[in-house]
C-alpha cells in the first residue's frame, strides 16, 4: 500500500509541474498530453510507435483547427484564408472532416510552403515560410501529441520557442546567475541556417534524401 502511495505521489507531482499549457483543450486530449508526458518523464528510454492514430482523431484536429484560427496568420500558397475556409459551403467541418480521412487513408499530402522575407535589424533578410491553412492545423495537430513527450527532455534552463517559456525569463535567469557571481558568458548561434548556400541545410538535406533513399 506504501509503495502505491508513494507511487501516486510521484505521478501527481509530475502531472503538477506540467511545462506546457492544457487550457482551452477539452478534456480526452488534455488527459492524453498529460499522460504521455508523464511517460516520457518517467521513463526516459521508452519510445512510442503507437501514436499516429491520435494525430487525426477528430477533437484533435478540432483543438489544432481552434489554435490555427485564434491566431490569425495569412493564407499560404493557395490563397485560402481563415475566414475562407469558414464562409465556405462545407464550413470548417468540412475541412477537418476532410483532414481525417486523408491522414486516416494515408493519403495527406502537403502543400508548398509560401516564402516571405522579413526584414532583419542588421539589414539583412531572413526567410519566413508560410504553410497553408490546411497543413497548419495538421502540423498542430501533430504538435499536439507529440509535444508533451520531448518537453520531458528539455532541460529546465531551455528557454527558446517552448510553451510557457520566453526571453523576459531567459533574462531573469541570466541576471540571478550574475548576482551568484556567474560572470561567463557564451553565446553561439547557427548564421545563415537555413539559407540555401548554407553548408548545414545542403547537409541536411542531402542526409534525408540518403536515408529515404536506403
Amino acid at each position: 500500500m506504501s509503495n502505491k502511495t508513494t507511487t501516486e505521489e510521484g505521478v501527481n507531482t509530475i502531472a503538477e509541474a506540467l511545462p506546457y499549457g492544457n487550457e482551452n483543450l477539452p478534456e480526452p486530449l488534455a488527459t492524453l498530453r498529460k499522460r504521455l508526458y508523464i511517460k516520457a518523464k518517467r521513463e526516459p528510454r521508452f519510445r512510442f510507435y503507437a501514436l499516429y492514430d491520435r494525430v487525426y482523431r477528430k477533437d484533435v484536429l478540432a483543438a489544432a483547427w481552434h489554435q490555427v484560427a485564434s491566431n490569425k496568420g495569412s493564407s499560404g500558397v493557395d490563397g485560402v484564408s481563415i475566414d475562407d475556409i469558414e464562409r465556405s459551403p462545407r464550413g470548417v467541418e468540412g475541412l477537418l472532416s476532410d483532414l481525417h480521412e486523408e491522414l486516416k487513408q494515408k493519403c495527406y499530402t502537403p502543400q508548398a510552403v509560401r516564402r516571405v522575407m522579413i526584414p532583419k535589424a542588421n539589414g539583412g533578410q531572413r526567410p519566413l515560410g508560410i504553410p497553408t491553412i490546411r497543413d497548419r492545423v495538421v502540423q498542430t495537430a501533430a504538435l499536439l501529441i507529440l509535444e508533451p513527450i520531448f518537453e520531458a527532455d528539455f532541460l529546465d534552463c531551455s528557454y527558446g520557442f517552448r510553451p510557457k517559456r520566453n526571453a523576459h525569463q531567459a533574462l531573469d535567469a541570466i541576471k540571478h546567475g550574475l548576482e551568484q557571481g556567474k560572470t561567463a558568458v557564451y553565446d553561439a548561434d547557427l548564421q545563415g541556417y537555413l539559407e540555401p548556400s548554407s553548408y548545414c541545410t545542403s547537409f541536411h538535406e542531402r542526409s534525408i534524401v540518403r536515408e529515404f533513399s536506403a
